[in-house]
């Protein structure tokens, strides 16, 4: 069920994600780009989850050391170097499957790999608006604790410009909530 994420399955995590988080989320280039910055020394961070052939979920996470913390990060609050702070970008899951413990899945096979990397936690800014706040409390049952609040993350963002929230629109205001989580 839970496998590396490889380039034969972009298209799908590409329909998904704009299925789930809103048009525009995901292109070919943005993943392509995306997975990059989940492989270091050989290891990939990044991970699909399919059930019956069909893709369920995936989990895109950055390498420490692969990206740099923006003007939405508060490092001087993790309490870890920033080298050893790996980026959770995105964890979904098909909406037919959201409650089923494949988000958390995902999510540790993602930290076992970041550790193998050399990460000691990572840092993730998870949807306030989603869903019954379910991402917040499924990031604060592995572990993660809340570090700050960023209204308008999305909105306008370089990384995903054609984006269109499923809850806002194409103006989002939504707030992401900068939660670090510590390896054990």
């Amino acid at each position: 069920m839970i496998q590396n994420l490889k380039p034969e399955h972009f298209v799908d995590v590409i329909r998904l994600g704009n299925d789930v988080h809103g048009e525009g989320y995901l292109d070919r280039q943005s993943i392509e780009s995306l997975y990059k910055k989940g492989i270091k020394s050989g290891i990939n961070a990044n991970f699909v989850a399919y059930q019956d052939g069909e893709l369920v979920g995936f989990r895109l996470t950055y390498a420490p050391g692969n990206w740099r913390p923006d003007k939405w990060c508060t490092p001087k609050e993790w309490g870890v170097k920033i080298e050893q702070v790996c980026y959770f970008k995105c964890n979904t899951v098909a909406k037919s499957c959201q409650g089923k413990g494949i988000g958390g899945l995902l999510l540790q096979a993602s930290i076992d790999a970041s550790k193998l990397q050399g990460a000691k936690a990572g840092v993730s800014h998870l949807w306030k608006q989603s869903p019954n706040n379910s991402a917040i409390r499924y990031f604060s049952k592995a572990g993660g604790v809340l570090i700050n609040e960023h209204r308008d993350r999305w909105n306008d963002s370089k990384e995903h410009p054609d984006y269109v929230c499923v809850i806002c629109g194409p103006d989002c205001h939504c707030t992401a909530s900068e939660m670090l989580l510590r390896f054990k």
